[in-house]
């Protein structure tokens, strides 16, 4: 399509976009019955939207929008559909997203060139540690990536240790998709029963769905404890079903690149207004090429920061930080402001808990209160301490990372993974908002 668009200047990229630009609101017009109205009611003159600091004039699409007019967003015939995909409902309840023919190319394409920034080539063999059912995206995209690469594909799925080392052991590959706290299960189970990872074949491992990185770009407490164990290499990617695009990166570690043939991308703050380069905001999104139900200044929810210096790969396209949090997901806590992912990288380098949910609920008072269930490691017995030691030592480590230590709940482990994993959720549910709405 247009591989080499990422290593032209910045200038051409803002160019070629906003031609895009021009395309997509074209087709909008044309084809959309929710932006038609949205045009319609709000006076916009798409002939006026002619660069990208233009998408200003144009109001926000959110989730709520989505859920609530799903198929006023469809843009096609039913018959020209080819797959039905729901998000994960990380925000609500799930929205449909249908995809054509054309729809599947580009997420091929997107996937290639993404894994391609990874360092994935044709020659490699990739075994896919995630769901390629239940209505999912990542799963099938990723599928679709490595086709279009030309790279060996092992399609295994989530969990089961068992399998996926049995799987290695058989047919040698070299990569691993997966979402990274899935790594140190793997890794238990290697050292539980006598399996000498470090000696495998896998050298590499594509990660989703978690920060690998801090802000800075070094690894954060779960990317240090992979790799104290498996010196392999870590690339972090960030991707969303509404965006149908991934940002990967190169083989530097310095962000997701962004693909500005598939994606416009804009950082809002709480107020709408589009940031200052650098500081942290609301990814909004307006998507590219996708005919069956593309999207026009969508906010994502998640808050991130832009990186424009060009990168040691060559690339000048814009970097994406790691996710600092969910707009909405914002805590306030004895006096401190922090987001979810603070408190997961705690639970990720603690070596004795098997699993945890974080329950956020409105106290009598109207501020936030934090209760962490953890289920305990088998391992945990191994310790020459009781649990009390232990539940202080993770809240001392708490206070040293986020100044505050929430309330803690030991949970049986085989009761929790039930609360997280339930028969209905693709992703684990980590984090639980009970908050009252007009607190949040």
């Amino acid at each position: 399509m247009f591989d080499n668009i990422e290593y032209q200047s910045r200038e051409k990229i803002k160019l070629f976009q906003e031609m895009r630009l021009k395309e997509a609101l074209v087709y909008l017009s044309k084809h959309s019955r929710f932006y038609q109205k949205m045009f319609d009611e709000h006076s916009i003159d798409i002939e006026q939207i002619t660069t990208i600091e233009d998408l200003r004039n144009i109001p926000f699409t959110a989730k709520i929008d989505l859920q609530e007019h799903n198929d006023d967003f469809l843009c096609v015939p039913k018959d020209k559909i080819i797959d039905f995909i729901t998000t994960s409902g990380t925000l609500g309840d799930p929205v449909t997203f249908a995809m054509t023919d054309r729809d599947l190319n580009r997420l091929a394409y997107n996937e290639r060139i993404s894994f391609a920034c990874a360092g994935v080539r044709y020659d490699d063999i990739v075994q896919i540690m995630t769901t390629l059912d239940k209505r999912f995206m990542a799963g099938l995209a990723y599928f679709l990536g490595l086709r279009a690469l030309g790279a060996g594909i092992i399609r295994v799925g989530n969990g089961i240790p068992e399998l996926q080392w049995d799987t290695i052991n058989r047919i040698k590959p070299n990569t691993i998709m997966c979402v990274p706290s899935f790594i140190l299960k793997i890794i238990d189970y290697a050292e539980e029963h006598g399996i000498d990872y470090r000696s495998s074949s896998i050298k590499k491992v594509v990660c989703i769905g978690e920060n690998l990185r801090e802000q800075d770009f070094s690894l954060n407490l779960l990317g240090r404890r992979i790799k104290e164990k498996w010196d392999i290499e870590l690339y972090s990617t960030y991707a969303s079903t509404e965006m149908a695009t991934t940002f990967a990166e190169c083989e530097y570690g310095c962000g997701g690149h962004h693909h500005p043939e598939l994606i416009i991308c804009e950082v809002v703050d709480e107020n709408g207004n589009v940031v200052a380069d650098g500081a942290v905001g609301e990814l909004v999104v307006t998507t590219l090429g996708v005919e069956g139900m593309p999207l026009l200044r969508f906010k994502t929810g998640d808050l991130v920061s832009f990186h424009y210096e060009p990168c040691r790969c060559g690339r000048h396209s814009m970097r994406v930080s790691p996710v600092v949090g969910r707009a909405n997901h914002l805590l306030k806590y004895k006096g401190t402001t922090l987001y979810p992912p603070a408190i997961y990288d705690v639970l990720d380098n603690s070596p004795y808990i098997e699993n945890y949910q974080i329950v956020v609920s409105t106290n009598d008072i109207g501020n936030d209160d934090i209760v962490v269930k953890i289920g305990l490691s088998p391992a945990v017995y191994g310790y020459n301490t009781d649990i009390a030691t232990l539940i202080k030592e993770l809240k001392d480590s708490f206070r040293a990372k986020i100044r505050v230590a929430p309330a803690i709940e030991v949970c049986a482990s085989d009761v929790l993974k039930k609360q997280i994993l339930t028969d209905t959720t693709r992703k684990p549910l980590k984090f639980v908002d009970k908050r009252r709405k007009n607190n949040i």
